[in-house]
């Protein structure tokens, strides 16, 4: 079994004359919470982008289960087992939050565009497994009673367990969580790491995290990884990253 689920080699993205990162490298253990963290503007979710296949890395390589997955576009990498959630809430409005979850489960479907147009029988079949798998998450994330409200109708700290919700439901390996914390109150957050935590003991999966919330970071990490412009200036477990002078002098500015 390969110990390093995921693998970043030496990862370069330049815009024109904008070098955004410069030759990134690290590794994200099988089972693990591994961070990346950085001031504002430090590449982080450039990173994700180059990982992800939103942008093509100008060179570098990204491993993904022993596998390169580099240069493939979004939806492969998606199927090899990757899933991700952005800064933003993405979630469709017009939808209910079952109806959310259950586009996450895109990627298992077995029938094609015409026999989802006529509702054949795989496409109900397809869309049967869905609702299950669906409600069955909801149930897992104790967000059963829900299951029929619009996201307009949640609180912001829901809509973003929605969302990691429909992540799930991808039946990914490895899920990328954008700045998940991102405008939740305390009592929110909390709550968002225990759900991390409690998928990543029952379920066996790897997280790899971008947050600012520097105390969450150092609760929930496994391994830190730290950008500042686009280069890896440290890396380590919590208490090495806390008393690196590196890492000070870039968030401090010293």
């Amino acid at each position: 079994m390969v110990e390093a689920l995921l693998s970043v080699d030496r990862v370069e993205m330049r815009f024109g004359g904008i070098v955004a990162l410069h030759g990134v490298s690290f590794e994200a253990k099988r089972g693990a919470v591994t961070s990346v963290i950085g001031p504002n503007g430090a590449g982080k979710t450039t990173l994700f982008n180059c990982i992800t296949g939103m942008y093509q890395a100008t060179s570098g390589r990204v491993l993904f289960n022993g596998r390169d997955i580099t240069g493939l576009r979004p939806h492969a990498i998606a199927r090899t087992g990757i899933a991700r959630t952005f800064q933003n809430i993405a979630l469709f409005g017009g939808l209910s939050v079952l109806e959310n979850l259950k586009i996450g489960a895109y990627r298992h479907g077995t029938s094609g565009l015409l026999e989802g147009s006529i509702f054949a029988p795989r496409a109900q079949r397809d869309e049967k497994a869905a609702q299950r798998h669906a409600q069955d998450i909801l149930d897992f994330l104790m967000l059963s009673d829900i299951a029929g409200k619009k996201p307009s109708e949640l609180p912001y700290g829901v809509q973003k367990q929605v969302e990691f919700g429909r992540a799930l439901m991808q039946g990914a390996d490895l899920i990328l969580l954008d700045e998940p914390m991102a405008g939740m109150s305390r009592g929110e957050k909390e709550t968002l790491v225990q759900l991390i935590r409690r998928v990543q003991s029952t379920l066996g999966l790897t997280f790899l995290l971008v947050e600012h919330d520097m105390p969450v970071i150092m609760d929930i990490s496994d391994h830190i990884v730290v950008v500042d412009f686009g280069r890896k200036i440290a890396e380590g477990v919590p208490a090495e990253i806390q008393k690196n002078d590196a890492v000070i002098a870039a968030y401090l500015g010293a």
